[in-house]
């Protein structure tokens, strides 16, 4: 894959809509002081001499998002996703994705496709004229590899034959500096040959790595050799069995950003070590002619720390290869796809990451901050709808009487409360008659103190209907409620001159028996019931939440039945909810609790 020819600068965005972090300061830093005004855009990945013989480069700055494909992203890297393409859009700069696919064994093309349509999804584009391909390591395993042997050359790289055991107990601790390995002061020219034959497949996985030529007695354990290149005889998922050795992530990144032009390398606090290795190596293959100056600059801001939430890759397979979830895109999951699928939009996660900002100290986010960000991005546009989840059914007495026997009376109400300026809100439609669904939560034969909704006695309006008066209700042999009886009041419809004649204390929803549909709602709740459920070496699956998802039968009016999969509603009430994007069909509704209307946890 070549280096695409370079995208126009983007147009930055308003100086009122970015909000101020030490990396934006940063960046306006580098962009006043011309850091990078020297470098040359020659159009793909070579050498120094290749990369002066290029154009000035028209991007003003280079960031880059390099996952690992080797699993799903999670709300983690939706943020790096909207910080790393933010920035580039807002300063005339160009974002890369690109997959370090370093490590044969545990990546995998389905994850590739995965991350390209979550970072549209997100609505951010790596695309540039000429080429809409993400970059690649692998593209450059060939550069790395002589990279490799000019550091040998060099004298700053060795093949070390010590077992993983013996350069475990020689790298030393934070008390105690390294030993130096029995094979560090090989020739380079012998180096070189016995880094061949790991090229050439003649040493089996394990039996050598090179390492970086540093100082085994640095207080930064980083720097204490670090191995450069091992031996994996593993099939890569894009360069097959072209090659036998890999190099470490370690070394490829600063390499990959080189090559790119990449002039703000973003990473998460855990990096922060890396970086005197990140520079290091980078000056070692300047002072070579293999890449040219100025070198790319890492910097590191602390990483997602979400309540009720595990974002550990190993944990999260865990819970999908016990069966504690149903799979990567469960909508209890911390997965952009489990997001996706609860009825999270773009929008709230890019309200997200902007809200919580950019700082280098680890803090704790609260979940409902990401909830939050959900409701607000939805209010507006979320068409409402009337939903009873736990239905009984409500008799009018006097109905037919009043009516006429059989009788439907049209009703209507809006679809959004609050339209757009300049525009009118859609229209829903359904029928009231006889009998209805109401919330068994909505009757109380014997009311506790301040209860102003169904029971003997008091009247209600009907949402959008009529005003009703409580008389009773009837019960099975075992003293359970089987319907709510009532009589209808005349001349209140909604809407009508008459609405207001009688006046009440509340208003239920419904749902018509007649127009009513049958609709499967998944209640989801917090995966977790600890806050840090894995914080302190403690069991995460003691934190599970036994209650984290209830499938309930529900009554959904008519609008609701001919939703689209994905689109997102109100269920008055309730909350939010969203039709889940792969199980809902015509005939079969199915819909996905996304958030409550508010907050209930620590209530």
């Amino acid at each position: 894959m070549s280096i695409p020819t370079p995208a126009p600068a983007a147009t930055a965005a308003p100086e009122s809509q970015k909000p101020s972090n030490f990396l934006r300061q940063i960046i306006e830093s580098d962009l006043a002081n011309g850091t990078y005004a020297s470098r040359r855009w020659a159009g793909s990945p070579g050498d120094a001499a290749h990369h002066a013989a290029g154009a000035p480069d028209p991007a003003k700055i280079r960031t880059r998002f390099p996952p690992e494909p080797n699993g799903y992203l999670h709300v983690g890297h939706a943020k790096s996703i909207c910080l790393n393409f933010g920035l580039a859009r807002d300063y005339g700069g160009v974002c890369h994705l690109r997959f370090d696919d370093t490590n044969p064994e545990k990546e995998d093309q389905e994850y590739v496709n995965s991350i390209m349509d979550t970072v549209r999804w997100l609505g951010f584009d790596w695309s540039q004229p000429g080429n809409d391909q993400p970059y690649q390591a692998s593209d450059y395993f060939g550069f790395m590899y002589r990279a490799a042997e000019a550091l040998i050359e060099a004298g700053h790289a060795y093949v070390d034959e010590q077992s993983a055991e013996e350069m475990r107990a020689n790298r030393g601790d934070f008390g105690k500096p390294g030993m130096d390995s029995p094979f560090r002061n090989r020739t380079p020219a012998e180096n070189l040959a016995r880094f061949r034959q790991m090229r050439d497949g003649v040493l089996p996985d394990g039996a050598a790595v090179l390492r970086a030529k540093i100082d085994m007695a640095s207080p930064n354990i980083n720097l204490r050799d670090p191995a450069i290149y091992r031996i994996k005889h593993a099939t890569h998922h894009h360069t097959g069995d072209q090659w036998c050795i890999y190099p470490m992530y370690t070394f490829a990144h600063p390499i990959e950003d080189a090559l790119e032009q990449i002039t703000h390398s973003i990473c998460t606090l855990e990096f922060e070590d890396q970086r005197p290795f990140y520079d290091w190596l980078l000056q070692r293959l300047i002072e070579g002619g293999l890449l040219a100056s100025p070198p790319p600059h890492q910097y590191e801001f602390a990483r997602l720390n979400l309540t009720y939430v595990v974002t550990s890759k190993r944990k999260l397979a865990q819970l999908v290869n016990e069966g504690k979830v149903n799979g990567w895109d469960d909508p209890r999951m911390p997965t952009i796809v489990g997001l996706r699928r609860r009825g999270y939009t773009p929008e709230s996660l890019q309200l997200f990451a902007e809200r919580i900002g950019v700082t280098k100290s680890d803090s704790w986010i609260d979940y409902s901050t990401l909830e939050g960000c959900l409701r607000e991005t939805l209010e507006a546009t979320a068409h409402r709808g009337m939903v009873v989840l736990d239905p009984v059914k409500l008799v009018l007495s006097n109905w037919d009487e009043v009516m006429g026997a059989g009788h439907l009376e049209p009703c209507t109400l809006p679809a959004l409360p609050h339209p757009p300026e300049g525009t009118a809100s859609p229209t829903r439609h359904f029928s009231i008659g006889k009998e209805v669904w109401i919330e068994r939560e909505d009757f109380a034969e014997v009311p506790p103190k301040g209860y102003k909704r169904l029971f003997p006695g008091n009247k209600v309006r009907l949402k959008g209907g009529y005003v009703i008066e409580c008389t009773g209700c009837t019960k099975d042999e075992n003293g359970h409620i089987t319907e709510v009886l009532a009589t209808v009041v005349p001349d209140t419809k909604s809407g009508t001159p008459g609405a207001d004649s009688v006046k009440v204390k509340a208003a239920i929803t419904w749902v018509g028996v007649s127009d009513g549909v049958q609709a499967e709602v998944r209640m989801y709740d917090r995966l977790f019931v600890d806050a840090q459920p894995d914080a302190g070496g403690k069991d995460f699956l003691q934190a599970l939440n036994p209650n984290s998802l209830k499938v309930v039968t529900a009554i959904i009016e008519p609008s609701l039945a001919h939703a689209q999969p994905d689109a997102k509603f109100q269920f008055e009430r309730h909350g939010y909810f969203v039709a889940d994007r792969l199980d809902h069909a015509p005939g079969k509704p199915v819909f996905n609790r996304a958030v409550g209307l508010k907050d209930s946890w620590g209530t």
